[in-house]
């Protein structure tokens, strides 16, 4: 069965799109720690990083620098935090988010959040991207 993120990035389910190339893509995620957390996403669905082509993590990594870059442009941030988890969903996926301390990279912060916020948030780091 596909894993949800291949369902969002094959158009079956809704998501936020912030970037997309023929190797993946960063969607705003529904439960963020810190507004603007997004994870960026092989097309490829991959269960663990580990398992990954060289290549294809190395090009993940450089987007999610780049979506680091813009978020620290639209949305001011001490520092930029990357994390690799797994757990929740079966599918590689680095998570990019602002943070001002160490409790912004604890997933027990994750809420909800309204698909507005997102889609507004998702236009403004697009926007800073270019």
């Amino acid at each position: 069965m596909a894993s949800i993120f291949s369902r969002i990035i094959d158009g079956e389910l809704p998501g936020h799109f912030v970037w997309e190339d023929e190797h993946c893509v960063a969607i705003m995620t529904i439960q963020p720690i810190r507004e603007g957390h997004v994870l960026v996403i092989p097309r490829e669905e991959v269960a663990e990083w580990t398992e990954l082509a060289a290549e294809l993590m190395s090009h993940m990594m450089q987007v999610a620098q780049r979506l680091a870059r813009a978020q620290k442009a639209c949305l001011p941030s001490l520092r930029s935090g990357l994390m690799l988890s797994g757990l929740d969903v079966p599918h590689v996926h680095i998570h990019v988010l602002p943070i001002d301390s160490p409790d912004d990279m604890n997933f027990a912060n994750a809420r909800d959040a309204d698909a507005e916020s997102l889609a507004d948030c998702a236009q403004r780091i697009k926007a800073a991207l270019t």
